[in-house]
C-alpha cells in the first residue's frame, strides 16, 4: 500500500510542477490572463507601486512569477512527502482561489459554460485529493488503523 500512495503522489504532483513551469516559461502570456482577472484593490494599490518601482516589473508578472514558483516548489514538496500536508494546504487555498477567479461559469450562459464548469469541477476534484494528502500525512498507518477510524 505504502508504494502505491508514493507512485500517487509523485504522478499528482506532476500536475503542480508541469502547470508551474509551463506559468514561468510564458510569464508574459500568464502575466496577460492575469490582468484580465485580477484587479489590485484600492486599499493595496501603493504599496504594488512601491513593489512594481522596486523590481521594475508589473504587479501581473509578479503575480504570474509568484504562482508559478509555487507551484513548482509545492509538487516538489508533495511528490518527496516533505511538508506535504503544508504545501497542500497552500495549494487548497491557491486552486479554491484560482477557481473562483478564474472559472466564472456562474456569468455565462448555460451551453457555453460547459468547459468552464468542467474545469471548476476539475479543480474542486483536486481540492479533494489535497484534503487526502492533508489527510494521510507523512507516516504509514496500517491499513486497518487508515481505513477503520471512518
Amino acid at each position: 500500500m505504502p508504494a502505491f500512495v508514493t507512485f500517487g503522489r509523485i504522478l499528482f504532483a506532476v500536475l503542480f510542477i508541469y502547470s508551474g513551469a509551463t506559468k514561468l516559461f510564458a510569464i508574459q502570456a500568464t502575466a496577460d490572463f492575469i490582468a484580465t482577472k485580477v484587479v489590485v484593490p484600492d486599499i493595496v494599490a501603493p504599496y504594488a507601486k512601491q513593489v512594481e518601482t522596486a523590481t521594475a516589473m508589473t504587479t501581473p508578472q509578479l503575480l504570474a512569477i509568484t504562482v508559478g514558483g509555487l507551484e513548482i516548489i509545492a509538487g516538489l514538496m508533495i511528490a518527496l512527502n516533505f511538508g506535504a500536508r503544508f504545501f497542500a494546504m497552500l495549494m487548497i487555498i491557491y486552486v479554491a482561489v484560482a477557481t473562483v477567479l478564474f472559472d466564472d461559469f456562474w456569468n455565462q450562459a448555460a451551453p457555453d459554460n460547459a468547459k468552464v464548469v468542467v474545469d471548476a469541477l476539475k479543480n474542486l476534484s483536486i481540492i479533494g485529493a489535497l484534503f487526502m494528502l492533508m489527510g494521510y500525512g507523512r507516516t504509514t498507518r496500517p491499513a486497518e488503523a487508515a481505513y477503520g477510524d471512518v
